[in-house]
């Protein structure tokens, strides 16, 4: 009977971690992308002329 208990418990702390982790690890990147929204066109052409490229549709699709 008690080792039936042991496999029980690993098992809701296996569930526990895994959920635990994915909430936090959600979290961390819903931050992250808050603080660094990813790189749209608008955001490449302006680098692009700042560098003193042209910015053609064909270069912007790479």
């Amino acid at each position: 009977m008690g080792t039936i208990w042991v496999v029980l418990i690993a098992i809701l702390a296996l569930i526990a971690g895994v959920a635990l982790g994915f909430f936090i690890a959600r979290k961390y990147m819903m931050n992250y992308l808050k603080k660094n929204p990813p790189i749209n066109e608008q955001m490449l052409r302006t680098m692009m002329m700042q560098m003193g490229q042209k910015h053609r549709k064909r270069k912007l699709n790479k």
